[in-house]
């Protein structure tokens, strides 16, 4: 049986760059845009030509702020993608947007284009904390945003969050989620913040100019995030994922607002990649594009290379061919962020032809006896989880697995 694959499509303007972003993004250059989306349609086109009746069931347009794109540059884009590929009926098409960058009619055009998923990136309720964070929204916006979307039709939200922030404390943490909470969105998304190298919160706090966050009062916020979201109907699918409660599929139990999109990462299934500095994984390979904008659009404009085997396309510049380690590596690390699917052994053993136990008998005896997995028994077939201890501390279960 073939296994639908998904598409990421990466948007890499924004109006400023956050000083915590660490993705491939780029501030001031959004007189590039209508070359972009024309370099984009062109790699649609390259990669459909040559991956025969692919099926399609999640897009995901992701940035920097895909929202700075017009209603007909989206439709432009969907457009290509149904004549490249088949886009099943009920597929999930996703889009990241920043609360300030939204109209009525713009929502309106892209619900029009075929859109009906937004993931907007509110990050906190307290303005302090925006400010720190240098984004250009305050609450009220968030609330206003929310509002237009669901006139525009969009049934189906998520609100991003960032805890774990420098001088931020538990109770502002909480009055944080009690306001998402009550914008009710079908879907959150909760991360703790990651001074990464190379960005102004990293280079600042390696100097001493931006104190460090207390790792303790973080996991108390991760804790209270979970045991505050479960009370309020929301189930806990993903390490830092919750999706409003509203039916069951399997031992998963998975709601319908669940995103597909980003569980065909976690289940280590295919998904192509377009645009500036985007990675995919198919046909056993892993790969990504140039990062800068201008050597992309130069890439698709000027390298109709016939000879690129797919998935790759001019863009290309990195290409891996996976060998059955990497496979089964990165299997256990997607998976085992999975809080109640987990890995299966019955899953890992149709994929790979071994079971867990017998490639990893030290590592999953050790990590059991730890308490940082559990292992159950579910519709037949043994199932291993992280357990709450091994959630919090879920760095030193996936080092068991790399390659």
């Amino acid at each position: 049986m073939k296994t639908d694959t998904s598409i990421y499509i990466h948007i890499p303007f924004c109006k400023h760059r956050c000083a915590y972003c660490d993705f491939n993004t780029y501030a001031g250059q959004e007189d590039s845009i209508p070359a972009y989306v024309n370099a984009l349609i062109r790699e649609i086109e390259f990669i459909g030509g040559r991956s025969g009746q692919t099926n399609i069931h999640t897009v995901f347009f992701g940035g920097g702020t895909p929202s700075l794109l017009s209603g007909p540059q989206f439709a432009s884009l969907m457009d290509a993608l149904r004549a490249a590929f088949t886009l099943t009926a009920d597929a999930e098409v996703s889009i990241e947007a920043n609360p300030g960058t939204v109209s009525p009619e713009k929502l309106t055009a892209i619900r029009k284009a075929g859109i009906n998923r937004i993931s907007f990136g509110v990050q906190s309720a307290n303005m302090e904390e925006l400010r720190m964070l240098e984004r250009e929204h305050d609450f009220f916006t968030v609330i206003e945003a929310v509002s237009t979307a669901r006139k525009a039709g969009f049934g189906n939200l998520n609100l991003d969050l960032i805890y774990g922030l420098p001088e931020q404390s538990l109770r502002t943490w909480q009055t944080t989620l009690q306001r998402i909470v009550e914008l009710e969105p079908e879907h959150i998304s909760a991360y703790a913040l990651t001074l990464e190298h190379g960005t102004p919160f990293g280079k600042w706090s390696s100097k001493g100019l931006l104190p460090l966050s207390d790792p303790d009062l973080a996991a108390d916020m991760y804790d209270y995030a979970e045991e505050f979201l479960k009370n309020n109907g929301y189930i806990h699918y993903e390490i830092s994922n919750w999706a409003l409660e509203n039916g069951e599929s399997g031992t998963d139990r998975l709601s319908s607002f669940s995103c597909r999109h980003n569980l065909q990462y976690w289940r280590s299934l295919p998904y192509l990649a377009f645009g500036a500095g985007a990675h995919g994984y198919a046909s056993g390979y892993r790969y990504s594009n140039a990062l800068r904008i201008k050597t992309y659009i130069d890439r698709l404009n000027n390298g109709q290379n016939s000879k690129l085997d797919f998935p790759l396309s001019p863009a290309a510049v990195n290409q891996h061919k996976q060998t059955r380690q990497d496979d089964i590596s990165e299997y256990m690390l997607n998976n085992l962020r999975l809080v109640l699917a987990g890995v299966a052994e019955s899953d890992f053993r149709s994929r790979f032809g071994s079971g867990i136990s017998d490639i990893y008998p030290k590592e999953m005896n050790q990590l059991i006896r730890d308490g940082l997995v559990e292992k159950k028994t579910s519709e037949n077939s043994e199932v291993f989880r992280l357990t709450k201890r091994g959630r919090l501390l879920g760095n030193q279960v996936f080092m068991q697995f790399l390659p």
